[in-house]
């Protein structure tokens, strides 16, 4: 899904996507029933007073009966305890209802955004996801919830107000009818307008979210380099761009309102100037005036929701257009119709063979310039292969590819004899474990952190883990031990300490095939000591290839891939290449101090 700038994406011209909430909906059209029950009945009552207030006037005040009277104001107060309960009832079901469907929405959102592949994440900022699920989603529940119980509400007391103005007096129902042009043309005009600036100021509002969310994911670089004052600026012209839009759409939403309450109310003063001469005629009674009266406030005050409502459909609309988008986002790799499975490794066999065949591969992004080119390698289960090489060699694109997040323009990857592009890529990644030079810690305990590489472990498992990986000391040393918080990103750790984290998950994921990016890095010399033997545990009876630029993680390799271009230029042990391969004898000569490539 590409989206280049708010500006490109589609705009609403209808409340039509709202009929994607009806799938959120339907599950509980129970409640939604109840609530459009208590909503009638409440509604009924509203209206029956205009009736009771007609038979007071005429039947109890003209004849000067006060036993008529005191019936009629009893049955006032029965008919406003009904309107009340009945009412009360309707608040809490749509309310609920409101509630439950923008949940479900998130979830669903969600569910479809953790599984799109990183060609999504170029093009779309985590910001403005985030902005989705929060603003838009908030539109959303206000019309599936009060709003849409508004909406009700007011269509069914402007239809019954109508057809008991009927009633009452046809002549003049018939002018409030000829009136309504005049009312509702000004409003759909300026509902138009409202709504292309309701979009325009939830995009604003995501463009701020996004900017907060990249500097605050990268607040130490921020501080490091003293940029906090320009970044302010940044977000204070973002903000400030966001509150020029939303003014504006507050002064076009004011007009609106201002406009349908004058339109509707002055219509409902013409007619009722009328009606006054036919009472003086004696055309009809006081108490049909009085009916008429109360009916006409009912029809104006629910015209007027209606069409404040409107602005706010518009806005619940694009904002539910936004969501649909990220909902029904496919990803460019997704599982075939029918996968072909990974096999299973026999009895005392070791599963992980890896081939790449003469594969080929663009990044999106870089179309032109090609990451791994002719690449072709065969790695045997159980064998332990290094790939080094300068900056933008190719090392992680090889990564990559295994992970299945981008498939090769040409060639072929296989695992266990099953090219890539045929299998279901969650399977793929079931069979990989990666320890990553940036460690990536989530905002829960340790326990819980290292359970990540296989979530039904046992505490007594995660533990285990933790001890192959040589973290179980430090970890006993925390405040609250495993259970510790480690803080957003694992801040409240080391980066030595971080890294273990990540080897223990790699350990209880126990996966066939294990991929190493420089995973000791980020260790002082004492502490790469004890985690290269906690590797080097982990990598028994296991494919393991490592992505190296220092020298004491490829030594014990059994083989080691020089890659430069996207090519191989030489394979062999440490000491044939520094005999034979000059860009590797340059690389071992700088201790591989080149410092991390992106590979």
């Amino acid at each position: 899904m590409a989206e280049p700038n708010a500006a490109d994406r589609p705009k609403s011209k209808s409340p039509r996507p709202l009929i994607y909430l009806w799938p959120f909906l339907r599950p509980y059209r129970g409640i939604l029933a109840a609530a459009i029950v208590a909503l009638l009945l409440a509604s009924g009552a509203m209206l029956g007073l205009p009736i009771a207030l007609k038979g007071l006037i005429d039947k109890g005040m003209a004849a000067g009966s006060a036993e008529v009277i005191n019936g009629y104001f009893i049955a006032f107060l029965g008919v406003a305890a009904l309107f009340g309960g009945f009412a009360a009832v309707r608040f809490y079901l749509v309310t609920w209802l409101g509630e439950r469907v923008v949940a479900d929405v998130r979830t669903a959102v969600y569910r479809n955004v953790v599984r799109m592949d990183p060609q999504f994440f170029e093009v779309t900022r985590t910001g403005e996801v985030l902005s989705r699920l929060t603003t838009d989603t908030t539109l959303v529940q206000s019309i599936s919830g009060s709003g849409l119980s508004i909406a009700l509400r007011s269509s069914i007391n402007l239809i019954g107000s109508l057809v008991l103005l009927a009633i009452t007096n046809l002549k003049l129902l018939s002018l409030i009818v000829v009136a309504m042009p005049v009312v509702i043309v000004p409003v759909l005009s300026l509902g138009r307008k409202l709504r292309k600036l309701s979009r325009s100021s939830q995009d604003k509002v995501a463009d701020t979210s996004g900017l907060a969310g990249e500097t605050l994911n990268a607040i130490q670089t921020v501080q490091a380099f003293t940029l906090e004052d320009l970044n302010t600026k940044r977000y204070a012209a973002a903000v400030q761009d966001s509150f020029d839009v939303a003014v504006v759409r507050t002064r076009v939403r004011a007009w609106l309102t201002a406009l349908s309450t004058m339109l509707v109310f002055g219509a409902l003063t013409l007619v009722l100037w009328f009606g006054a001469h036919q009472v003086l005629a004696g055309q009809m009674t006081g108490g049909e005036l009085g009916q008429f009266l109360l009916l006409a406030v009912y029809a104006g005050i629910a015209a007027a929701s209606l069409s404040e409502m409107w602005s706010e459909v518009q806005r619940a609309a694009g904002a539910m257009e936004r969501l649909v988008e990220l909902q029904r986002a496919t990803p460019a790799i997704v599982a075939p119709a029918s996968p072909v499975p990974l096999p299973n490794a026999g009895a005392g066999k070791v599963a992980g063979h890896v081939r790449f065949e003469a594969v080929r591969f663009n990044y999106p992004s870089r179309p032109d310039t090609p990451a791994l080119d002719a690449f072709t390698l065969d790695i045997e289960p159980g064998e332990t292969v290094a790939f080094v090489g300068p900056s933008g060699a190719g090392k992680s694109t090889t990564f990559q590819l295994l992970l299945r997040f981008y498939d090769p323009q040409q060639g072929r990857v296989l695992l266990d004899g099953v090219d890539l592009a045929h299998a279901d890529p969650q399977a793929v990644r079931r069979r990989i474990g990666l320890v990553p030079q940036d460690t990536v810690l989530f905002g829960t305990s340790a326990r819980e952190n290292i359970r990540y590489g296989r979530p039904d472990a046992s505490d007594a498992e995660v533990e285990a883990a933790a001890r192959a990986a040589f973290a179980d000391e430090f970890i006993r040393k925390l405040p609250d031990g495993y259970d510790t918080f480690l803080g957003e990103r694992g801040t409240r750790l080391s980066g030595g300490q971080r890294q273990r984290i990540a080897i223990a998950r790699a350990i209880l994921k126990n996966p066939p095939l294990l991929l190493l990016d420089e995973a000791t890095s980020a260790l002082d010399a004492e502490s790469e000591r004890v985690v290269q033997g906690a590797l080097e545990t982990l990598m028994t009876d296991r494919t393991t290839i490592i992505i190296a630029h220092r020298l004491a993680t490829v030594l014990k390799a059994d083989r080691i891939v020089v890659m430069d271009h996207g090519r191989i230029v030489a394979i062999g042990s440490h000491e044939e290449l520094v005999a034979n391969n000059p860009l590797y004898a340059r690389l071992a000569a700088l201790q591989f101090t080149d410092g991390p490539g992106t590979g």
